[in-house]
């Protein structure tokens, strides 16, 4: 039996995020293809983290900048090692190399971290971004050169895949295109009709920048535009980690529900007429809008919202990026039975060309054995990741060392 070692950024929580559930597909999709799992991170586990023991996933806590890592490495032995996000490549990528050189390296992006936070940065600064902030971003230089040093980049995007393809010239075959993963059933699922249905939901996980933001513009200038024509509807918005900031926002007179955790996120999808999802910066894919798309509930969003999770048939709702259109789309398809309908029946299609489980399994087992087969080739032909694990691994190593001494002192 081959074995995974996952170096997780911190324990999934596929109840919390999308970045949790795609990491519980990408564990599920290993184990169809029979490997032995093992799940390690740096990070204190947490209330709302999965029991992986019940998956048959081996967990291990393992620590930044210290050697105990590198003799669990020697004796596993991993076929393949899986580091979630960036941060954790450039933290065990060289201790890897070392221990396991023959270990195929993926590096999972969920999305990229360099493109999130240079909208953000733009945002704030009330203007576009442009690939000026992302070419001069410490942040892309890091997160690029972890893609280049690892085997395969998992991308959730294909937006990103292209981004990366132009504008830094990441070599295709260092990419492969894996989005969120669902089973044939989850298209087809019973779902409430429009006179079922009732008030509008908002869902993400508050510690994301993003989320909270969109949390702000409902409240303070969306939300308000929607009550004034829908006097008796409701927001619920529902999400992990809630802050007393976010809390503090819960109003009973006007609508603007804050509710934090919930246990089913797709029981609330599925009882609400409408997904509101006001995104204004942001990367990757949106898992709120794929759960939105199974639960057939048609959804009013931005263009960064859209972004990645298109196809031929057009958007299962309403895409605007002001506040005046967002809630006058929001009341149309409250309001609109027929309108509502038509997005609602789209919305599990538009889930299926896009997220199969099955198909993407198969492109996904088939491109690592064609990695795996020709290994030494596929990193010969990789010159500059080659250059960059040299001189990476060399100053990180020594940078690791020198910490891990200091901290026995």
């Amino acid at each position: 039996m081959k074995k995974l070692l996952i170096i997780g950024y911190v324990w999934p929580e596929p109840n919390s995020s999308a970045a949790g559930s795609r990491m519980m597909q990408l564990i599920n999709f290993f184990q169809q293809q029979n490997y032995q799992i093992t799940f390690t991170s740096p990070a204190q586990r947490t209330e709302h983290m999965v029991e992986l023991n019940d998956f048959q996933v081996n967990c291990v806590d393992i620590k930044l900048n210290c050697s105990s890592f590198d003799d669990f490495a020697k004796q596993l032995q991993p076929d393949v090692v899986m580091f979630d996000r960036f941060m954790m490549e450039e933290q065990f990528g060289w201790r890897i190399s070392e221990q396991c050189p023959q270990a195929l390296k993926i590096l999972d992006t969920e999305d990229l971290f360099c493109l999130r936070h240079a909208r953000h940065e733009a945002f704030k600064q009330q203007r576009a971004m442009t690939e000026a902030d992302l070419l001069s971003s410490e942040l892309a230089q890091r997160e690029v050169a972890a893609i280049l040093r690892c085997d395969l980049s998992l991308m959730i995007s294909p937006k990103e895949i292209t981004l990366l393809a132009t504008l830094f010239k990441v070599d295709a075959n260092l990419l492969h295109y894996c989005p969120l993963l669902y089973s044939p059933a989850d298209f087809s699922m019973n779902t409430p009709s429009f006179a079922e249905r009732h008030d509008f939901i908002s869902i993400g996980n508050f510690r994301h920048a993003p989320n909270w933001d969109a949390v702000l513009w409902l409240k303070q200038q969306v939300w308000p535009l929607i009550r004034a024509q829908l006097p008796q509807a409701q927001l619920h918005i529902y999400g992990a980690y809630p802050p007393p900031k976010a809390t503090a926002l819960h109003d009973e007179k006007s609508g603007f529900l804050v509710k934090g955790w919930i246990d089913d996120a797709k029981l609330a999808m599925q009882s609400a007429r409408v997904c509101l999802a006001p995104l204004r910066f942001g990367a990757g894919i949106k898992g709120k809008l794929a759960e939105a798309m199974l639960c057939a509930t048609p959804s009013v969003t931005t263009d960064i919202g859209i972004e990645g999770m298109e196809s031929d048939l057009g958007w299962p709702g309403m895409v605007a990026n002001d506040s005046q259109a967002l809630a006058d789309a929001a009341v149309r398809l409250y309001q609109e039975a027929d309108t509502w309908q038509q997005f609602s029946a789209l919305a599990p299609k538009n889930a299926a060309l896009l997220f199969d489980k099955n198909k993407h399994f198969a492109l996904l087992a088939s491109r690592l054995a064609e990695v795996s087969t020709g290994l030494l080739l596929h990193r010969q032909q990789n010159f500059i990741g080659a250059m960059l694990n040299h001189h990476h691994h060399k100053s990180t190593k020594y940078m690791a060392q020198w910490i891990e001494a200091k901290n026995k002192l």
